[in-house]
């Protein structure tokens, strides 16, 4: 079978060349793809195949969107069998971990409720099940902990006042922002949210460890309780 390598493009469309010559931040994401694809298949070019895998991980989207395939949907895509999907997934988680180790290493004061949503939002909003996450800050309001409490069923997490502070103490933390996800992409707090809110809030008065705030990810909205007043 003959495929279309990097070879068989036009010179100026080769991403390997383009990428020498300019660097890497002047590739389109479809031509970053293609330098880790390779080859494309009998029926397009690789430039054409990475358009097309960037495509699927739906509108607007774009490099984001490889966060949340599957490996069965990207092995859906003709011309890309498991070590390609493989490839693929690899290189979103390692983006993403690289994007939060920066986040928690460097002086970045959390102080908006939309720098919290930010950083969760493309990890938390495709989740099938709820994820009970906690930010833990120092004196500064730098982050110095990302802590995945728990995962629950569809509707429901788990964590509880005990499990947090365990948590916040062996961090040494002053303060703690607490987050989950709404599988259902509406981020509205449920009754239960609000009442567990309220017990953690009270326990952090005790202990001395405030909670500043809960946020609650939705698919591409949040809401912080705090502006709410809950």
């Amino acid at each position: 079978m003959k495929h279309t390598t990097m070879k068989e493009l036009p010179h100026d469309e080769r991403p390997y060349e383009r990428c020498v010559k300019s660097g890497p931040e002047h590739l389109s994401d479809a031509q970053l793809l293609a330098v880790i694809l390779r080859t494309g298949s009998t029926q397009e070019s690789v430039l054409e195949l990475a358009a097309r895998i960037l495509e699927l991980g739906g509108p607007g989207e774009g490099i984001l969107g490889l966060l949340h395939l599957s490996l069965p949907e990207l092995m859906s895509v003709k011309g890309i069998g498991q070590v390609k999907a493989i490839q693929l997934q690899c290189i979103g988680e390692l983006s993403r971990r690289i994007w939060k180790r920066k986040a928690i290493k460097s002086p970045v004061r959390f102080n908006d409720p939309v720098q919290v949503a930010e950083y969760y939002q493309e990890d938390l909003r495709h989740k099938e099940q709820e994820e009970f996450h906690m930010m833990l800050f120092n004196t500064k309001q730098n982050m110095i902990g990302d802590v995945a409490l728990s995962k629950g069923t569809v509707n429901a997490s788990l964590a509880t006042p005990r499990e947090i502070f365990i948590q916040a103490l062996k961090f040494q933390a002053v303060s703690l922002i607490l987050v989950h996800n709404h599988p259902s992409g509406d981020p509205e707090p449920s009754r239960e949210d609000v009442l567990l809110t309220r017990r953690v809030e009270e326990a952090g008065r005790v202990i001395g460890i405030p909670v500043l705030d809960h946020i609650i990810i939705g698919d591409g909205t949040y809401v912080s309780m705090k502006e709410r007043g809950l």
